[in-house]
């Protein structure tokens, strides 16, 4: 496959992806650009809890588990992202992230990850949202605010 081609293969799968379809073809190409394809087998650690990292993943091939303290609280496929929170804040991730199949991301770490929220007008506003849903159902979960 060459490089055009995939380029444009990845611009229309990240333009299907929640987080970021409020972007234009052309923003989704500068993300392109920006970010990596990462591709890790089954039962691989992405990332775990307490460590420092500052990867934002993309699921755009396989599943993966998400286990807090050693409990599976979700489970998240294709089109879902995780570990967006580290790129803003630098804190300890809160979540251990095992690969459930073989499975493949698309990565931006924290320098790329704020130059996409500095020059994609749409995107600030959608990630603020995945992260305000992820908070409301963080406390419906825990039995706040239902």
């Amino acid at each position: 496959m060459s490089r055009f081609t995939a380029t444009a293969a990845r611009v229309d799968h990240l333009g299907h992806v929640p987080l970021f379809s409020a972007c234009s073809k052309k923003e989704l190409q500068a993300l392109v650009r920006l970010g990596r394809d990462v591709t890790v087998p089954a039962g691989a650690t992405v990332i775990r809890q307490g460590e420092l990292s500052t990867d934002c993943f993309v699921i755009l091939d396989g599943s993966v588990s998400v286990e807090i303290d050693g409990t599976a609280v979700a489970t998240l496929g294709v089109g879902e992202c995780f570990g967006e929170l580290a790129p803003l804040d630098h804190r300890p991730r809160s979540a251990t992230v095992t690969a459930l199949t073989e499975s493949t991301f698309f990565v931006l770490d924290d320098k790329e990850f704020a130059e996409a929220v500095a020059t994609i007008p749409g995107l600030t506003r959608k990630v603020l949202a995945s992260l305000s849903t992820r908070v409301r159902e963080s406390n419906v979960a825990v039995g706040v605010g239902r």
